[in-house]
């Protein structure tokens, strides 16, 4: 029979068809994906977290006393009933301070002690020997390390509620001042038109080289394909091993002995070596990051744990999909570890901001929950309820569903006798008890090209 030509290989349908179908799957759903999870954030804003802090004292104005940073709260609160996109969150600065810390909020609002004090001088007659009164003050408070988009989002919400509330109370102020028998000059009822300066500070600063509260998801992102570059690895390692696959040196062919075996055991020796791969991998990464790069970042010890974790658990699961489905195990595990992970982690554009059917991936995709850890790890001090706990838990119920999925799936096709390549006598022997000998190999001499 004729060897196949190059041309020959081309003209066959099978091959077109089975791999345009396979690109074009691939490529419609990872546009889907990546472009329909972050192609209308603002559009899809709902609830994100604000903390709204109402700090006035009040004061005495015309005989009465005043609250004028109660009546900015109800103002905010009033406008919420009809945008769903903000969760405005009525605390206290020290509660706000620990949300901020912790990454709770996007952002706060802050009515300070002297707000009435300093809105009401404003309508008040001042003696020339006194001067200008201070202006009133709103001051804004973003944080960067709760993910720069949503702390942006969150600013601008605030900025808009503090400027709608100092127009609404100058026109108070304006109706006050036209009462009382002594008018205020010209350019004080200017003034009181839009009577609040608003400041912008940040509430929770993080360090110069933390990629603007960015470095989180780089590094978590660093540490999935880690993982899924070494389950690769590791698998055509084992079965090169096994003499299942042959290895290319340049010109020269090598192929190993046939060593018969189950696919249990073959899944065991791929786990166990994963887990050495992933103790060099997540060494080098935090090595090349944070000693290289100089990557701000604290508890290192931690860092390192949590990152050889993160490589070994998304490398087993890889390894869990490549024993199940073989050969298409390695675009199932891209399109859960990659494609449908990037879009839902939260780490660019917040959960808050995305669409339904990424916010529910996100309660369970993987990136999410290593990027929330990482975030706790750089930037809030490794506090446990800052995403630490909901990332190693997430990670114990990743670990122990691909285990189990792997090796009930290999011991299923064992069972049924679903070897890789026939074993020799397979009829008379259980794969547990056919010998693993060189008796039972086939050998496959090694050879050059």
């Amino acid at each position: 029979m004729p060897h196949p030509t190059p041309p020959s290989v081309l003209r066959r349908p099978q091959l077109w068809i089975g791999t345009g179908l396979i690109a074009a799957v691939v490529s419609m759903l990872f546009a889907l994906l990546y472009v329909g999870g972050n192609v209308d954030p603002r559009g899809n804003l709902r609830d994100l977290p604000v903390a709204l802090v109402n700090a006035d004292a009040g004061a005495d104005a015309g005989g009465r006393r005043v609250n004028l940073g109660q009546q900015v709260v109800e103002g905010v609160e009033k406008a919420a009933k009809g945008d769903k996109s903000i969760d405005w969150q009525l605390v206290s600065r020290e509660e706000a301070d620990r949300r901020l810390g912790s990454g709770k909020v996007f952002g706060a609002l802050v009515i300070p002690r002297d707000f009435s004090a300093t809105m009401t001088a404003l309508a008040a007659p001042q003696p020339p020997a006194q001067g200008k009164a201070a202006p009133p003050t709103l001051t804004v408070l973003t944080n960067q390390a709760a993910g720069s988009i949503g702390s942006s989002m969150s600013s601008q919400a605030a900025q808009k509620a503090a400027h709608a509330a100092s127009a609404q109370l100058g026109q108070e102020l304006l109706k006050q001042a036209a009462a009382q028998k002594t008018p205020l000059p010209t350019a004080a009822q200017l003034q009181l038109t839009d009577p609040v300066t608003v400041t912008v500070a940040d509430g929770h600063p993080v360090g110069s080289r933390s990629a603007m509260g960015l470095s989180a998801f780089y590094y978590a992102l660093v540490l999935v394909v880690c993982g899924m570059l070494g389950a690769n690895l590791v698998n055509s390692q084992v079965d090169t091993a096994l003499g299942y696959l042959h290895t290319d040196y340049g010109p020269v062919r090598k192929r190993e002995p046939v060593q018969h075996t189950t696919r249990v055991r073959t899944l065991a020796v791929a786990v166990a070596l994963m887990l050495g791969m992933s103790l060099v991998m997540g060494t080098l990464v935090e090595v090349a990051t944070v000693a290289i790069l100089d990557m701000d970042a604290s508890h290192l010890g931690l860092l390192w744990l949590y990152s050889v974790a993160t490589i070994a658990v998304v490398g087993i699961g890889g390894l869990a999909l490549f024993a199940a489905f073989g050969t298409p195990g390695m675009l199932l595990a891209t399109i859960v570890f990659i494609a449908m992970a990037v879009p839902s982690s939260g780490a660019t554009v917040p959960v808050q901001a995305l669409p339904g059917f990424f916010r529910a991936l996100a309660e369970f995709e993987p990136l999410r929950q290593i990027t929330e850890g990482l975030r706790s790890l750089l930037y809030y001090g490794a506090q446990a309820d800052a995403g630490l706990t909901r990332a190693w838990t997430a990670m114990g119920i990743a670990l122990v569903a691909a285990l189990a999925f792997g090796f009930a799936v290999t011991r299923l096709y064992d069972l049924r006798g679903l070897h890789r390549i026939p074993w020799p006598d397979a009829a008379a022997a259980s794969p547990e008890e056919t010998p693993e000998s060189p008796a039972a190999a086939e050998p496959t001499p090694s050879a050059t090209a």
